[in-house]
């Protein structure tokens, strides 16, 4: 009787593959949580390592070299999205804290958009009604904070851009206002014979008290959008008041 005929061992081809795929998922979910901070060296050890176990006639897949670690984790690094998305994080939560007291008296809100980080003064707490003046004695606490929101180092450091827009309802400027005007501290009349000057006017003389608390104002720019970008309904009296706001922006890049 012949001998019997061992079974072929199984392959371990597909022990190849599948270290290699293990050390990338490794090294790609080591430079999510913190790519500045990668150890290109030990990490090609661990690859090293895995690929000691290996047959010498096992082929397949492609070893990660400590070139490529540092290309990759280069790349990661440099997304601008990520950095912008970290830095703009940041400013939010410092805005946060430092008005939290305005926050809390609904006079400013903080929220972000496609613009940027966006601080949104309601019109109702800073203004009379058909007037640009600020009402200096009931917001100058909150002003102040403002600019020293806008002068934080890191802000300064990445050279931040702000742009104010003005902001109205879709109420037409009262006849009152329109012909005969208000008068400021100096008796010169405010004359405003629409919303898109009114809201301009606002914005205007918000980027002035932040000047002349200490802001600069060159990297600041200003406009008056009317009632044509309202954030509610103007169908009622509530949606008119949130539509009737200053918005200071941190502009994201693609904004400036």
């Amino acid at each position: 009787m012949g001998k019997k005929k061992e079974p072929e061992k199984p392959s371990t081809a597909w022990q190849g593959t599948y270290g290699d795929m293990i050390t990338l998922m490794l090294c790609f979910f080591v430079m999510l949580y913190n790519p500045s901070e990668i150890d290109v060296t030990q990490l090609a050890t661990i690859t090293e390592s895995l690929q000691m176990n290996q047959s010498e006639t096992v082929t397949g897949g492609m070893s990660l070299s400590a070139g490529r670690l540092a290309d990759l984790g280069n790349t990661i690094s440099s997304l601008p999205s990520v950095e912008k998305g970290r830095s703009l994080g940041m400013a939010k939560k410092k805005a946060v804290s430092l008005f939290a007291p305005d926050i809390k008296s609904a006079k400013i809100t903080v929220t972000s958009d496609e613009r940027g980080l966006v601080i949104s003064l309601a019109a109702d707490a800073f203004f009379d009604r058909g007037s640009a003046r600020l009402n200096i004695e009931n917001t100058r606490e909150t002003l102040l904070r403002l600019s020293e929101f806008f002068n934080d180092k890191d802000l300064i450091e990445k050279n931040r851009r702000f742009r104010i827009e003005g902001h109205t309802d879709n109420e037409p400027v009262d006849a009152f206002f329109a012909e005969s005007g208000s008068e400021d501290e100096s008796g010169n009349r405010e004359i405003y014979p629409s919303n898109w000057e009114l809201s301009a006017a606002r914005a205007m003389n918000v980027l002035h008290y932040l000047a002349d608390f200490g802001v600069d104002e060159e990297k600041f720019s200003i406009a008056g959008y009317a009632d044509k970008r309202p954030k509610f309904s103007n169908d009622t009296e509530e949606g008119r008041a949130y539509n009737r706001r200053v918005d200071i922006i941190i502009l994201d890049e693609g904004h400036f």
